[in-house]
């Protein structure tokens, strides 16, 4: 038996689930969400994705011998050259072991060399600005902004960029990222752990640093601190993968792995992913293990287009670790355009007749397809993976609470 999604049903699920205002409801923003910010063709996208970041860092320091000499040696280990977080990892583990000597060639100066040229190269790429006040952020933000919750919104992302932080800055809404004070902000572990922050002050988690975080000395000890804006000539902490344990411990990240594992092991937890194409090992190991030990919380990953790729793509499917993943864990929800793993059930976007398809609001995010399934059907699309798309969803249903009816 072929099974399928009735895509009103779960878009109504998906609209009551985010009107509650005591459960703990998160948001992950990863790589995909800064591609879906409208800007004038010529200046699209606002900020590339990792691949596209890459090729642009490439070509800049392509010049630079000793970056064509890492990239030859990161080659040589069966590493990816157009991934930059791979191109840092590589980095940083010569970096490790060439302290008073070379290793492939380069030593320890050049490495530390290379490392601020690339994350210089990135705080380039990254430090931008949102165009306007109607961006997919802004609504996001604006969404938050609107409901007063018993329980904090919690933002997790892997971006280095300020985008988030622009956005709610602008629409005034409050939030907490780990760091306090105003002169050389230093993150307060404490308040992290303890949950020691005002109700109505959202949480933003940057799980891979922030291109405005720099590392000090201080009384030989290493520390990282926040400013409002990067500078020029520091340290940046940009991707931690790099760091021992020792030094994670010390520093944000593992902090933060930890707020993620905590959020979705909370009761009732409700986790949407925006942008992440699942692959991260470390990241997707965190979110399982925390589902497996909460079969109340819930997942739920928005992948933008098809289940598949396109002929002219390649074919074969688009996100591969999302749906094995999605298939063995019954709380991990993965939809695309036209189909959606649901309770470890995969299946296409199929309207059922249900005497509830008079719910015109929901019926504006069901659009037509183009293709039909063996039975001869239309397949509808639920395009929410577009992060624009989503953020119009909740836009839609601005303002709404538990008290108010769902169904029309």
């Amino acid at each position: 038996m072929t099974t399928s999604h009735d895509p009103i049903r779960h878009l109504r699920y998906l609209r009551q689930s985010l009107s509650q205002d005591n459960e703990s409801i998160g948001f992950f923003i990863s790589a995909g969400c800064p591609l879906s910010v409208p800007m004038p063709d010529d200046e699209w996208p606002l900020i590339p994705d990792v691949k596209n970041l890459t090729l642009a860092i490439n070509a800049v320091l392509g010049a630079n011998a000793k970056y064509t000499m890492l990239l030859s040696e990161l080659k040589k280990a069966g590493k990816n050259t157009e991934n930059i977080e791979d191109v840092l990892s590589f980095l940083r583990s010569l970096l490790a072991v060439s302290v008073g000597g070379e290793v492939r060639g380069l030593t320890e100066d050049d490495l530390n060399q290379l490392e601020k040229d690339i994350c210089g190269e990135i705080v380039k790429k990254l430090n931008v600005t949102l165009p306007d006040d109607e961006t997919p952020y802004h609504r996001l933000c604006n969404w938050v902004r609107s409901i007063d919750r018993k329980t904090a919104i919690e933002f997790f992302t892997t971006n280095y960029d300020l985008l988030l932080e622009q956005a709610l800055e602008d629409l005034e809404v409050p939030y907490f990222d780990g760091f306090v004070g105003s002169r050389k902000s230093f993150f307060d572990l404490r308040a992290v752990e303890d949950n020691l922050i005002p109700i109505h002050w959202s949480r933003l988690w940057k799980i891979h640093g922030s291109i405005n975080w720099h590392q000090e000395t201080k009384a030989g000890e290493r520390a990282v601190c926040r400013s409002s804006s990067p500078d020029a000539g520091v340290s940046h902490l940009i991707y931690p993968s790099h760091l021992k344990y020792e030094e994670s411990r010390k520093m944000p990240y593992l902090a933060l792995i930890d707020q993620l594992n905590r959020f979705i092991r909370r009761k009732s937890s409700f986790l949407i992913l925006n942008g992440y194409s699942f692959n991260d090992g470390h990241l997707n190991d965190a979110i399982i293990n925390a589902l497996k030990s909460n079969p109340t919380g819930m997942v739920l990953a928005l992948q933008f287009g098809s289940f598949e790729k396109t002929a002219d793509e390649g074919g074969g499917e688009r996100y591969p670790n999302a749906y094995r993943l999605a298939k063995r864990q019954h709380n991990l929800n993965v939809w695309t355009d036209d189909k959606a793993i649901i309770g470890t059930n995969i299946g296409d976007w199929l309207k059922t007749p249900s005497g509830q398809d008079d719910d015109k609001d929901l019926l504006n995010f069901v659009h037509s397809g183009d293709a039909k399934n063996d039975a001869g059907q239309i397949v509808p699309n639920v395009k929410l993976g577009d992060f624009a798309e989503f953020t119009n969803f909740l836009k839609k249903f601005i303002g709404l609470d538990a008290g108010d009816p769902v169904d029309k």
